[in-house]
């Protein structure tokens, strides 16, 4: 399965459309670009691979593998980038705003679903992220 997330650059947030073989899934919200800082930066473009991950504070979830100099760069539910995220990646339904949007859990939902199920068949998920 090959996810292209295709962003949007802002001031205040990062604007995502992620699709799956051409068909849409969802949008999603990131930090601003501030060249990969930890904690206040959306993550580099590039090519990344995707793994479950359970956490006590998100429980299941999906992991974003081998970010240069970045680690635990999830995919979770979050509709304010500035004031819920800290490098992570929120899915959300409709976007309302730079790295702002509604929805992100049922938007979480409908994408975990589709990786959880091309996982548990053994197909690599591999995200590619441009502009």
């Amino acid at each position: 399965m090959i996810l292209v997330l295709t962003r949007t650059y802002f001031p205040d947030g990062t604007n995502g459309k992620l699709e799956c073989n051409g068909a849409f899934i969802c949008y999603t919200i990131e930090l601003p670009w501030k060249d990969n800082q930890v904690g206040v930066s959306c993550i580099p473009e590039g090519e990344y691979f995707i793994r479950k991950r359970y956490s006590a504070k998100f429980k299941w979830h999906l992991e974003v593998m081998d970010v240069p100099q970045r680690k635990y760069i999830l995919f979770h539910p979050a509709n304010y980038a500035l004031k819920e995220l800290h490098g992570c990646i929120a899915p959300v339904l409709t976007l309302s705003g730079s790295g702002v949007g509604l929805h992100s859990r049922r938007a979480f939902e409908k994408l975990k679903a589709a990786v959880y199920r091309a996982l548990d068949n053994g197909e690599r998920v591999q995200l590619i992220i441009h502009s």
